[in-house]
């Protein structure tokens, strides 16, 4: 089983899967709207990042409640990828014009 620290978990978990801490009172789960808490006091809301999250270990699993097909991970994912190229290109192309 591998485990994460909160940023690592952040930047590494997909549509569709799931993280638990260490001790399983704190689960998310990644959606199309965002990272949302699965237990607890804030069931169903978005996850804030504080201060005590980073001390947590997490683990990432896929949902097996809420499976996400392959097809539909991928273009999400290309869709992801795709807004962050453009918004380097357009960086890009604002630092290459500052330059001149």
């Amino acid at each position: 089983m591998k485990w994460y620290t909160f940023g690592q978990m952040i930047a590494s978990i997909r549509l569709g899967q799931k993280a638990m801490t260490i001790d399983e009172a704190r689960i998310i789960t990644r959606t199309t709207k965002g990272i949302i808490w699965v237990n607890g006091r804030e069931q169903g809301q978005y996850v804030e990042i504080k201060d005590y999250l980073f001390s947590d270990l997490w683990h990432i699993y896929e949902d097996e409640e809420k499976s996400i097909s392959s097809a539909e991970r991928e273009q999400y994912e290309q869709q992801e990828y795709d807004m962050i190229e453009n918004q380097y290109m357009e960086w890009w192309t604002e630092r290459k014009q500052a330059q001149k």
